[in-house]
């Protein structure tokens, strides 16, 4: 069977950019209280990471918890991290279990963090025949937000990924 359309692509990158921007201005002005949904949410802090290598620890403490390692098999499969030409986005190579990070853009890291990691954790855990943007992806990055950054930053996913129509599971 082939690869599933992806039609929830800019629907969900769209909205991951919000979110990291409302992670990024919470963090510059030290004020950390949203309001998303009707909610008042407090943001918990996302990890950033200082280098290739930092990341790398990231990915291999994820992958060794045991909730992670009970719900997806494929967590038990070492990932590489390395950095990735061009500064545009980071990308998950599934053939050889890689994360590439672009690791500078307009004199800032802006992919090495926390929610940047782990959606490409998401793919990683996919089926390789289903869309790479669909709801089982969006459910499991969301799913690893919560579980790893916070349910308040899981809160503000979801809501920002149903307000731009991307459906969830």
């Amino acid at each position: 069977m082939g690869k599933a359309r992806d039609a929830q692509r800019s629907a969900v990158y769209d909205a991951e950019h919000w979110v990291r921007t409302m992670f990024d201005r919470a963090e510059e002005r030290d004020i950390r209280v949203v309001h998303v949904a009707g909610s008042q949410i407090t943001l918990p802090i996302e990890r950033k990471f200082a280098s290739l290598e930092s990341v790398q620890r990231y990915v291999d403490a994820v992958l060794a918890l045991d909730w992670v390692r009970a719900m997806w098999p494929d967590a038990g499969r070492t990932i590489t991290v390395r950095a990735r030409s061009g500064a545009g986005a980071a990308h998950y190579e599934r053939d050889t279990a890689t994360i590439a990070v672009p690791l500078h853009r307009g004199n800032t890291a802006w992919a090495l963090r926390e929610l940047v990691v782990l959606h490409e954790l998401a793919h990683h855990f996919g089926d390789e025949d289903e869309p790479q943007h669909g709801g089982a992806f969006v459910d499991r990055y969301i799913t690893l937000v919560g579980e790893i950054v916070g349910s308040e930053a899981a809160f503000v996913l979801r809501a920002t990924m149903a307000e731009s129509g991307v459906r969830i599971g």
